[in-house]
Order: C-alpha cells, then structure tokens, then sequence
C-alpha cells in the first residue's frame, strides 16, 4: 500500500511527537507513522489525505482551510531540491533513514520551512527541532 500525503504533511510528520486537532486526529496520525516505519511508500497528493482522514466529518474540517493548497505548493517547492522527482504528484517514494536525516536537517536550518509561515504548531516544531527530534514518532530503521 502507499501513504498519501500532502506536501505540508510531509514536512508535519519531520516533528510529530503525538500531539493533534483532536484524538481521533492523533490515534490515526499514529497510524500513519506505522504504516511509514514499516516501510510504506509516500504518494504526495493535492487535498485531503491518510493524515486529514478522521477530521473530514467535522465542521469546517481544517483541510479545506484557504491557505492549505498554497502551504502544500510552498512544501512541494521546498522539499524539491532534496527529493527530485517524488514531488511530483502521486509519484511514489519511500523514506530511508538517509532522506528522513536530510529533511530534519533542511527542516531545523529553515531551508524547507516556508511552508510552516503562520501555522499554529510552529512553535512547537520549532522546539522539536531544536531538542534534536527528540520523542519524535517516526523512525525509519536500516534495511
């Protein structure tokens, strides 16, 4: 199977350390690290994704906010560099212990943070990154 993504998700999931919208949000995000630790590919999507999942049924569910389409084309740029042609749409990849290293670095220099201009959880990412990842959830183990 493959993991369908946004772009911004992919840069969300560099600092998730099990907080969320709600515990329903969290229970599956916790799902989707798994699937990802285990060795699932990445498809990067435009829209909801694996990830928006549980908060489709609620009001006004984040996902279809304004300002996400432009947070995934702003990721899907800054990630380019590192992942080549993965950030093509529905082009699928795996990560490896090397590229979730690359990205954390990119991530923690602001290099692959535009994206991240106005989020709610930056502040906390921003604290992750700085612990050195420390707690964070997703492990991606040598083959």
């Amino acid at each position: 199977m493959t993991v369908e993504l946004r772009a911004h998700h992919l840069l969300c999931m560099l600092t998730y350390i099990g907080r969320g919208y709600t515990p329903a949000f969290v229970a599956n995000y916790e799902v989707v690290i798994a699937r990802l630790a285990a060795g699932e590919q990445i498809a990067l999507i435009d829209g909801p994704d694996d990830i928006c999942a549980p908060l489709l049924n609620e009001d006004a569910p984040h996902c279809h906010n304004d300002r996400v389409p432009e947070r995934d084309r702003l990721a899907r740029l800054a990630v380019a560099d590192l992942l080549g042609p993965a950030t093509d749409l529905a082009q699928p990849f795996r990560l490896d212990q090397t590229t979730l290293a690359g990205l954390r670095s990119a991530f923690s220099t602001g290099q692959i943070r535009s994206a991240c201009a106005g989020c709610e959880w930056s502040e906390l990412c921003d604290s992750v990154a700085k612990s050195g990842y420390s707690g964070t959830k997703l492990t991606i183990q040598a083959c």
